[in-house]
């Protein structure tokens, strides 16, 4: 494990992919104006930028002005590829089979119990009645699971990009660990919360297989690829990427799984790397 000041920069990187809340956003949910220079920077250079985040994209407003050129980025842990240029516009949806997620349910409900849930649909978020308000959408379906994930309500059918789970006396990773070995061979599970809530996905769908099949659709190679998270759920990605750094805020297994490191989120950490590959590839004479 590196600092931002001491690992190798690759020369002529293609793309930065970029984990959002605790890594680029400070912890007000702001984007610095050093970020923004330093996003500006890198797509100037030549450099695609890629947001990839838990978030679903109608919460992708506070970066949505400093996407440039292409317009894309990579939400709901992977299963969701939107266009930012167009409103957030579904481009590409990896979907939880409804029936996958009920089993899971179910598991979760025997393993765990005193387990909340939450479905994520393509169409917006609905809940169960014991989960925690914390992100009240308006139009939200509130009703137990099954109801929530029948095909016929909410959503009319709509795909679901994720299934949650919020557990009030299990500690994150314990809960976490518990979910994977109770459901791990039917679906993804991450999380990116400090609570005990889970983000479940379809079986290997996450920001890391998501991001090589955009990368892979541009030619680009994972050694092309500088990586920057926080959080268990950037930990595929940390991986995948030949460049990698994990915020000084990071949870440990962020930090094991990155090729570096760099300051906190709140230090401006992002921008940090980016003005250095900046300057290295305007020192090395590397042409756009």
């Amino acid at each position: 494990m590196t600092s931002a000041t001491e690992q190798p920069v690759p020369a002529a990187p293609r793309l930065i992919a970029t984990d959002l809340d605790g890594t680029l956003l400070r912890d007000d949910k702001t984007v610095s104006d050093r970020t923004v220079a330093a996003l500006a920077a890198a797509e100037e250079a030549g450099i695609e930028v890629f947001f990839v985040t838990g978030r679903p994209a109608r919460w992708m407003g506070v970066v949505s002005d400093h996407v440039h050129g292409h317009g894309l980025a990579i939400c709901a842990n992977g299963a969701a590829v939107a266009d930012l240029h167009a409103n957030g516009r579904l481009l590409k949806v990896r979907a939880l089979e409804r029936a996958v997620a009920l089993d899971v349910v179910h598991t979760l409900r025997a393993a765990a119990p005193g387990t909340s849930f939450a479905v994520e649909l393509a169409t917006g978020i609905h809940y169960e009645p014991a989960y925690p308000p914390f992100f009240l959408d308006p139009g939200a379906t509130v009703a137990v699971a099954e109801k929530l994930l029948h095909e016929e309500t909410p959503g009319a059918g709509a795909p679901v990009l994720k299934l949650l789970a919020h557990h009030g006396e299990l500690a994150p990773d314990d809960f976490l660990t518990l979910a994977r070995t109770a459901a791990g061979d039917r679906a993804s599970f991450t999380r990116s919360s400090p609570t005990a809530l889970l983000e479940v996905s379809g079986p290997g769908v996450s920001k890391a297989s998501t991001l090589e099949l955009c990368c892979a659709e541009r030619g680009i190679s994972s050694e092309e690829v500088v990586a920057f998270g926080d959080m268990p759920n950037d930990v595929e990605m940390l991986r995948w990427a030949g460049t990698s750094y994990a915020m000084g805020n990071a949870h440990p297994a962020a930090v094991a799984a990155a090729s570096g490191r760099t300051v906190t989120n709140n230090e401006d950490g992002v921008a940090v790397v980016i003005e250095r590959i900046i300057a290295e590839r305007a020192g090395l004479g590397v042409e756009r």
